[in-house]
């Protein structure tokens, strides 16, 4: 692996305190259709405040949460610190990987130069801040681009398998939507926890979550994953929106389950209210039922930089777009032909004057 790949870079740093212009995909407005509402522009360069750094992204990538916060849908997600009536941040990219440039007051533990992935603040961008409470130094056995897949979906899947399936050696898991970012991460995880695992996923996927170590593979077009042939201690639901009581009937009657996806179409909810449903019968019922929300924390990237070093996880990359296919790459979540994580590659700087880039001098 090359410096520029991984570790520190060629030159100075530039300075934080310079007026800078980078390219970046900015958003206006909410909506739905990522090719409507992203654009790309030059806009200025943010600066590290307090507690944070700036990092050089190299590659970001997409999950479902991207969509939603783009879209401010469903309506909660505006609430929750995006924006009530527009976006508040410039773009809705979180994951990144890349190399700091500069650290902020009190920004400790990182200097310029060093090689960080986690999540920062429109990270589709050529800088990104981060508080480096939410990053970690980057897996020296990964690429930039494979870094960038890590994140969001790893932390997801990991405080899915080990703190809320709370999954122990010999147990039988079943992963719903095994093939997704997040399942990819679980259906490892699961196995590396010494869990008798079965993944839930489409025909031309069953391939790929095998190879990821499943004991078993349902595809969901052919076979029913609640048929009453079996019955599994934890049940991680990740993708799709079964009804509660089909889950419930492939669950043991003291199992565990943790639903960590599920769309639907609806505005005000989009799909909580299954989740919702589940906390409010937990209590009355010997199975346990239960949703949870991410926490975003630099020990537990920590945790899944230690086993993709160990060759115990592999971040499965689908398609790398780059940094002015923004649009394109969340149409391609959202159609659902996603194997694994789609990336998004920032590359160094090119000559301004580009068709595709329109001047912007604001940053928000």
């Amino acid at each position: 692996m090359t410096n520029t790949q991984h570790g520190k870079r060629g030159g100075p740093p530039a300075a934080a305190t310079e007026r800078q212009t980078m390219r970046a995909v900015v958003q206006d407005r909410y909506g739905a259709a990522p090719e409507d509402v992203l654009r790309i522009a030059q806009t200025g360069r943010p600066t590290p405040g307090a507690g944070e750094v700036l990092v050089r992204v190299h590659a970001s990538s997409v999950d479902r949460g991207t969509w939603h916060v783009m879209a401010g849908l469903p309506y909660p997600i505006r609430l929750a610190g995006f924006g009530l009536r527009r976006p508040k941040y410039a773009n809705p990219g979180r994951n990144l990987a890349g190399t700091v440039d500069a650290v902020g007051d009190g920004g400790t533990g990182f200097t310029p130069g060093d090689a960080v992935f986690g999540i920062g603040t429109s990270t589709f961008a050529e800088y990104a801040v981060a508080p480096t409470a939410t990053i970690a130094a980057m897996p020296a056995t990964l690429t930039f681009d494979q870094a960038a897949a890590v994140p969001v979906s790893g932390l997801t899947a990991l405080q899915a398998v080990r703190d809320h399936g709370r999954v122990r050696a010999g147990q039988a898991v079943l992963v719903v939507g095994a093939s997704g970012g997040v399942g990819t991460f679980a259906v490892q995880l699961a196995k590396a926890f010494d869990a008798e695992v079965t993944g839930v996923c489409s025909t031309g996927k069953v391939d790929l979550v095998r190879s990821l170590g499943a004991d078993h593979v349902i595809d969901h077009t052919r076979a029913d994953f609640a048929d009453g042939r079996r019955r599994y201690d934890v049940i991680l639901d990740i993708g799709g929106n079964a009804r509660l009581a089909r889950l419930r009937r492939a669950l043991t009657p003291r199992g565990r389950l943790v639903i960590v996806g599920g769309e639907t179409d609806g505005r005000l909810l989009g799909g909580v209210d299954r989740q919702l449903r589940a906390m409010v019968l937990s209590p009355f019922t010997g199975q346990h039922l239960g949703t949870f929300v991410a926490s975003e924390n630099s020990a537990d990237l920590m945790t899944l930089r230690e086993l993709l070093e160990a060759d115990r996880l592999t971040a499965v990359v689908d398609e790398v777009y780059p940094l002015d296919q923004a649009a394109a790459a969340i149409r391609h979540v959202l159609d659902g032909r996603a194997r694994g994580k789609v990336v998004i590659t920032v590359p160094e700087r090119r000559v301004q004057g580009s068709p595709l880039e329109h001047h912007d001098g604001n940053q928000r």
